[in-house]
């Protein structure tokens, strides 16, 4: 009866622990976990090409004229007439204003009458000269005979040395009423102001007028402005960065809002040797033609430049390039498979839309939208092309 009992007990518990098992085999957490699908990722695509890309700087800057002066007058007075205004042609040596001539008249006839009389003076003594003189060699011929004495010689060339020295005086005093009246003739022609510049082949044009009619108007006080509207130059400030890469010779292109989708042609001239310390930039001029002479100082302009450019290289569209610690790269899309390969490259020249892949050599088709949600070897999901019918399901075969 023991034995029965204990063998009871002992298929009790071995049943208990065969339930146990059972029932831990049976908890979800310890079930095999099935196989998960990575669902696709919707993409667009397109096509890697080759072209060319440039390497160009764009800046903003202004027009300003090529040669520009302001016309004043060298003596003061009144403005008694102006001939030209804002807009008008002007040739070289042109008469631009008058001033009141009657002071400067006046004092002409006064270096005149001055120099009639210093004239005069010098005639008369031009005849004392000539007079001493001939006192003088006959004193000579009498003291050779012994009939002056020494002392009466003396005094006889005393006197034509002096009459000398007078003919000096008055020569010089002379060509000094001369030279004053000559002063006076300049300050009167200086009532008639011109507008005088070197090259005076070419027109130029009044730019400014800062005075009218009756204006009284010390030395040097600006009448008028001129320009030169056949060549301008644009004037540019560029960074640090940019500073080492340009040189003077430089094509550039230039527009501005005035005349929309019209390029004008143009070249750098000047390059300062020095970067303000305020804004660390230097000062560009571009000198560029004036065609028709549409173009005017003070416009607004936009200057391309261009520092490189390859041709027949590899280049994508730049939203299809994903920067990850500081590494470029694209996702390569294959159409066969439908998968997704992660490549790093190298970027060269951006211009635009378009980025230079300098290494590997790609072809095919680089991910431009959706990429920052793929992973390497991902399942992708092409659009339909328009006017397919739509499937049901994750992808499109």
């Amino acid at each position: 009866m023991t034995k029965k009992r204990i063998l009871i007990a002992a298929l009790a518990a071995a049943a208990i622990l065969a339930g146990w098992q059972i029932s831990q085999r049976s908890l979800p957490g310890d079930r095999p976990s099935a196989p998960t699908r990575t669902p696709s990722v919707a993409v667009e695509v397109r096509p890697v090409a080759r072209g060319l890309v440039r390497d160009v700087g764009v800046y903003s800057g202004s027009l300003l004229p090529a040669s520009q002066f302001i016309v004043a007058p060298k003596v003061a007075g009144k403005l008694e007439k102006i001939f030209v205004d804002i807009g008008d042609t002007v040739q070289s040596g042109q008469l631009v204003a008058v001033l009141d001539d009657d002071e400067y008249l006046q004092q002409v006839e006064q270096a005149q009458a001055e120099l009639e009389v210093a004239r005069a003076s010098i005639e008369e003594n031009r005849s004392a000269l000539n007079l001493t003189r001939r006192e003088f060699e006959r004193a000579q011929a009498l003291r050779a005979k012994g009939i002056l004495s020494e002392a009466e010689l003396d005094a006889a060339e005393a006197q034509y040395k002096a009459a000398q020295a007078r003919q000096k005086l008055a020569g010089a005093q002379v060509a000094q009423k001369e030279a004053a009246l000559e002063s006076c003739r300049v300050r009167l022609d200086y009532t008639r102001i011109r507008a005088v510049w070197n090259d005076a082949r070419l027109p130029r044009t009044v730019a400014e007028r800062f005075v009218d009619e009756g204006a009284m108007l010390p030395a040097n006080a600006p009448i008028v402005s001129i320009i030169d509207l056949s060549g301008l130059k644009a004037i540019i400030h560029v960074i640090e960065k940019d500073y080492p890469r340009l040189m003077a010779g430089q094509a550039a292109r230039i527009t501005t809002d005035a005349y929309p989708g019209r390029v004008f042609e143009g070249r750098v001239e000047r390059i300062a040797p020095l970067l303000k310390e305020t804004a660390r930039q230097a000062r560009v001029e571009i000198t560029l033609d004036n065609p028709g002479l549409v173009l005017k100082p003070g416009m607004f302009v936009r200057v391309e430049i261009e520092y490189d450019r390859h041709e027949d290289t590899t280049v994508v569209p730049i939203n299809s390039l994903i920067i990850s610690a500081g590494q470029a790269s694209v996702f390569l899309a294959d159409l066969t498979t439908r998968r997704a390969t992660r490549v790093p490259v190298t970027v060269g020249i951006v211009e635009g839309e378009l980025a230079e892949i300098v290494s590997p050599s790609l072809s095919g088709f680089v991910v431009i939208v959706g990429q920052h949600l793929l992973q390497d070897g991902a399942a992708i999901v092409l659009p339909a092309p328009e006017g397919a019918p739509r499937k049901s399901g994750a992808e499109i075969p």
